[in-house]
């Protein structure tokens, strides 16, 4: 399946002289990458972002030659290098310093795995995360991607967005039922996202993978303005969902209103 071009990413980009194109077809290069796709061919790369076989040969050299990928002459993969970037922005930025000891606080309490997510296209990013001795099969990190449209922290981060905006996103999105629960249709999405603005949370019940239930909340800075989104997850099997909610909501909404006390502005 061809990739479909994260149009949020780049908003408004300048034009002429200004934009440099060749930079962005490398970084898209650069976002093939992942848990499914460890190491990619040429033709893989040209088909997953897009472009032809000779722009993406282009890319994939001179990433090489920088140092970002590194090759066995018929297939890439990304080299230790590429850190760089994600650690550029880790220590760079406020929201995930200040977010991880309240995380790590949060999974020590309550014996979960809590995370913090920002939007991105039609992606959640993880930033930072603290994961319980109780692990899930999911496997999440720092730099891991979530569908917006079928998690909680997807769910709370569109019902952030003006309406019209959000609405617009989902129906662009590429959205598959993950498992058989997953709400994935354009009114059952808005739905959620509409309920997450009345309420200021909302939950996913095995549709990003069965037998884990997540809720999420808002998170803010000290002036209102939403800088991400605050979850936690469970096993299915510990407890109901409406015994996960009045276990673990409050000690989520208090993470999230300690964030909001300590960071400014970003």
């Amino acid at each position: 399946m061809r990739k479909k071009p994260d149009e949020s990413a780049v908003k408004d980009p300048p034009s002429g002289k200004d934009f440099v194109a060749s930079l962005q077809k490398g970084l898209d290069v650069l976002g093939c990458f992942g848990r499914q796709h460890g190491k990619l061919t040429l033709s893989e790369v040209a088909r997953l972002t897009g472009a032809s076989p000779a722009s993406a040969r282009r890319s994939l050299v001179t990433l090489q030659a920088m140092g970002y990928l590194e090759s066995d002459g018929k297939r890439f993969w990304v080299a230790p290098r590429v850190l760089l970037l994600a650690h550029a922005y880790l220590t760079s930025r406020p929201t995930p310093g200040l977010a991880q000891p309240l995380l790590d606080a949060l999974s020590e309490r309550t014996r979960q795995s809590a995370s913090m997510g920002k939007l991105v296209g039609e992606d959640v990013i993880i930033i930072a995360r603290s994961t319980a001795r109780r692990s899930l099969s999911t496997g999440l990190g720092i730099g891991s991607r979530l569908p917006a449209y079928c998690s909680a922290l997807g769910r709370v981060l569109l019902a952030s967005l003006p309406p019209a905006e959000a609405e617009r996103r989902v129906r662009a999105m590429d959205r598959p039922a993950l498992t058989a629960t997953t709400i994935h249709d354009v009114d059952g999405v808005l739905a959620q996202v509409a309920r997450c603005r009345r309420e200021g949370w909302i939950a996913a019940d095995g549709e990003l993978e069965l037998g884990v239930r997540s809720m999420a909340v808002p998170a803010f800075d000290r002036t209102g303005a939403t800088v991400g989104g605050l979850s936690i997850s469970v096993r299915a099997e510990r407890m109901s969902m409406s015994e996960f909610r009045d276990a673990f909501l409050q000690q989520l909404m208090k993470a999230r209103d300690t964030l909001a006390e300590r960071l400014h502005a970003e």
